[in-house]
């Protein structure tokens, strides 16, 4: 691990891994046809798998590949499918330019909501103890780590997550009904 020749090959294939995450984000952001910036996104996802996985935290990589690059993503397209949006050229733009000022507006926002959370204090919930030794850690298994927590004292947050996924996907298919209704 001292070899300066490990330490280049992480530091280079580090930052080869984040400017890849960083230009597909911006592909996926830029794109105007869903499955291509799906696609993006996918290739954001298996970067931020490396990463992880350089970073020792292998479970998370291989959870982020499995979750978000595979199930997340085919639900997406599912719901991108169902709508049937067709060809970018073909959807005209509703909103005026003041949308891209409001989004500013909103990003500006929120970037402010990201710097005084990042100020505060953390709960101490959410701060891992300084007397939690390696023992313990094997005890619980690298799934039991994130598990325990997730579902002991989390279970609410985790309940609402799914339910808000079915709700949007419940909403996908309630406007494709009424589309494809009034397309008849």
């Amino acid at each position: 691990m001292t070899d300066p020749h490990y330490s280049l090959f992480y530091v280079f294939h580090f930052y080869l891994f984040g400017v890849i995450a960083l230009a597909s984000a911006l592909a996926f952001v830029t794109r105007t046809s869903p499955v291509p910036a799906a696609l993006w996104l996918v290739n954001t996802m298996f970067s931020l798998a490396a990463l992880f996985v350089m970073l020792d935290a292998q479970f998370i990589g291989v959870m982020q590949v499995l979750v978000y690059a595979g199930a997340i993503m085919v639900v997406f397209l599912f719901v991108v499918m169902l709508l049937n949006l067709g060809h970018p050229s073909e959807l005209a733009h509703p909103r005026g330019k003041w949308w891209k000022l409001a989004a500013g507006l909103v990003g500006l926002g929120l970037l402010s909501e990201i710097m005084v959370i990042a100020r505060a204090k953390l709960p101490q919930q959410l701060i891992v103890p300084r007397d939690f030794n390696e023992q313990q850690l094997q005890k619980l298994n690298a799934v039991g780590t994130i598990a325990e927590p997730l579902f002991r004292d989390y279970p609410l947050a985790f309940e609402l997550t799914s339910v808000l996924l079915l709700v949007a996907i419940a909403g996908a298919v309630v406007l494709a009904r009424g589309r494809a209704a009034g397309a008849r």
